[in-house]
């Protein structure tokens, strides 16, 4: 993190913290502001912070449509941020090409890095040394929103087939509020997986090198593998793949975007048809296979 200068938390939702947040940023005198978030509440804190240059996405790709009246600049469309009808560019992509618009000499087409820092994690050294040195796979049932989730069960059957067919172990990750669904997965792996520790963002970072493939649905861990280099095969439901899915070519998102009838809903208001308790294990375990032997 030594390219960040300075940080300004906003401790609370209080109006007061808001106020205390753009006046310290005024204080600096930043010359350029860049939201990439794409919020009412992001756009109005650029825009108080006093830069000169306020930047921000066009409107048809912003989270919240009525963010754009607080930016003075955006960035052209081009062939991969595209206006609608075909409005659904990549979020790393866009994010790049924002950042072009206030340093021009942003390659787009160079290969992506994550000079990501590799801590040396207590948690994780007893888990490797839990593991006996057996190379193994990382999986990680949960997400944020509930329709995210493939079945945790199915989670622990990948597990035994991981064990069965290709000799890997299998780490089953969990966060806040998800340590039941990481058990549920562990007791159907037929003894073939481990339940993590609770571990820290940075504790995951110093796991997932070590891993030889990764399992999961559009969460942050999924992000965080895909930054490090770790081979993913993720199931995909209710969020878009071309947008929000791992940037390696070599990487299997297994969808139902398409089929699905709850899209960017945390929970699917018609429980019969959630679109990813459609995706069986079968195609997943295919989906592996051709992942690892990609990895080779």
């Amino acid at each position: 993190m030594t390219a960040i200068d300075a940080r300004v938390v906003l401790e609370e939702r209080s109006i007061g913290a808001w106020m205390r947040a753009a006046a310290a940023l005024r204080a600096r005198g930043y010359d350029a502001a860049i939201d990439f978030q794409g919020l009412f509440k992001s756009a109005i804190l650029a825009r108080a912070s006093g830069a000169k240059r306020v930047l921000g996405f066009s409107i048809w790709h912003l989270r919240e449509r009525g963010a754009r009246a607080f930016y003075n600049e955006t960035p052209e469309p081009d062939a991969r941020t595209p206006e609608p009808p075909n409005s659904e560019p990549h979020v790393i992509y866009k994010n790049l090409r924002l950042a072009q618009r206030l340093i021009p000499s942003i390659d787009l087409d160079a290969p992506l890095e994550f000079p990501l820092l590799v801590p040396v994690s207590a948690p994780v050294e007893e888990l490797k040394r839990v593991l006996g040195g057996e190379p193994f796979a990382v999986l990680n049932p949960g997400a944020a929103w509930p329709n995210k989730r493939w079945p945790a069960e199915r989670f622990g059957e990948v597990a035994a087939f991981l064990r069965a067919r290709h000799n890997l172990r299998s780490v089953v990750t969990w966060g806040p509020g998800e340590k039941m669904l990481a058990q549920l997965a562990v007791a159907h792996s037929e003894g073939a997986a481990v339940l993590a520790p609770s571990l820290s963002v940075v504790d995951l970072i110093a796991l997932l090198p070590h891993a030889r493939l990764m399992v999961s649905g559009d969460t942050g861990p999924t992000h965080i593998a895909g930054a490090l280099g770790v081979p993913i095969v993720a199931p995909y439901g209710p969020t878009s793949a071309a947008r929000n899915g791992p940037w390696d070519p070599r990487d299997i998102v297994l969808s139902t975007f398409d089929e699905c009838e709850c899209r960017y809903q945390r929970r699917c208001h018609v429980e019969a048809r959630w679109c990813l308790g459609r995706l069986p294990s079968p195609e997943v375990m295919a989906a592996i296979s051709a992942r690892l032997e990609a990895a080779r």
